[in-house]
């Protein structure tokens, strides 16, 4: 069995000796590398390899579709920083500032075709699965996307609105991780299904401590300016739940922030503004132990897989999952 730090470095060998990043022409490609070696602990492929060892099995016969997963993930992150109009990523210039907005499209099509065809690469007789497995989560990335733009001009976000948008946008993925890791091994359906809600719940927590660390981070290893969230009026955690418990006037100064534009005079002081706001309703505080409360109800799913498990990898995926969820929170 293989520990986290050395599937990660199986990931990172298998990334950098893809073949497909050095065809022609380069400014296709290009970027493609640039965004693929920006770092990152490699979260997705390193769950899909853990979930695959769980069972017993070789995690070298799950590589291919992990690394597919990790294309997928660095794909939609250029695709969102262009709507986001996001200027940094991991403390380097986003691709469609470093090149341009069309190249960022362009090259992240490049990268979900090489993801779909590295996830091809599966032992015959998990690939139907694993192909549905893929699809599925990738659909439900494209579908939480959506639900995050109609939200910018959605005056009211249900909290229950919000979760279903990240469980979409964000859990799905590091779910699919764990089921398409786990269909390789040929796991029995009802664990395969347990490490998919396992990691659904971890794929909650691990976005509402974005949305967290996004104001309370250290901005440095953060890898982006803190306060983002709030500039582009995105509805949070902790915006939903400060429009719940604030008292009339304030929920009015919070809605009335989130109604105007940023602009370079107003950002230093709507960004104060609304963090105090969030404090005076506590929503730091509640979301912080709303993350508590998912990883707890998702370690209930692992402690019901079956014997079949490796007591030793389980025990490594429970490391590295609390790990993740240990980052400066």
């Amino acid at each position: 069995m293989k520990n986290h730090a050395q599937l990660r470095q199986e990931v990172e060998k298998a990334l950098q000796g893809l073949e497909v990043w050095q065809g022609e022409p380069q400014g296709l490609y290009q970027p493609a590398v640039y965004a693929l070696g920006q770092g990152g602990k490699r979260i997705r492929p390193v769950l899909a390899l853990m979930a695959c060892q769980l069972f017993g099995k070789d995690c070298a016969l799950a590589l291919m579709p992990a690394i597919g997963l990790e294309v997928f993930h660095n794909f939609t992150l250029l695709h969102d920083d262009v709507m986001d109009k996001a200027a940094i990523r991991h403390g380097l210039p986003t691709v469609h500032m470093k090149w341009n907005a069309n190249t960022a499209i362009l090259s992240g099509d490049a990268m979900f075709a090489a993801a779909v065809s590295l996830t091809a690469k599966t032992p015959p007789a998990s690939l139907p699965a694993v192909l549905d497995a893929f699809h599925r989560l990738a659909l439900g990335v494209c579908e939480g996307q959506q639900y995050d733009m109609n939200f910018e001009s959605q005056v009211q976000v249900s909290m229950a609105e919000y979760m279903e948008m990240i469980r979409l946008k964000t859990a799905v993925l590091i779910a699919g991780a764990l089921e398409i890791g786990a269909l390789v091994a040929r796991a029995p359906e009802t664990d395969v299904k347990h490490l998919y809600a396992y990691g659904n719940k971890i794929g909650l927590a691990f976005q509402l401590q974005d949305d967290w660390l996004d104001l309370y981070a250290d901005e440095a290893k953060f890898g982006k300016k803190l306060g983002g969230d709030i500039r582009e009026n995105k509805k949070t955690y902790l915006y939903i739940r400060a429009i719940e418990k604030l008292e009339t006037e304030d929920r009015k100064q919070l809605e009335h922030w989130f109604s105007v534009a940023t602009t370079p005079d107003n950002q230093e002081e709507k960004t104060v503004a609304v963090k105090t706001l969030f404090e005076k309703a506590d929503a730091p505080r509640d979301c912080k132990e709303a993350v508590s409360k998912l990883f707890a109800e998702a370690g209930k799913h692992l402690s019901a897989l079956s014997p079949l498990t490796d007591p030793a990898a389980l025990k490594e995926l429970q490391a590295f999952s609390a790990g993740l969820l240990g980052r400066e929170f």
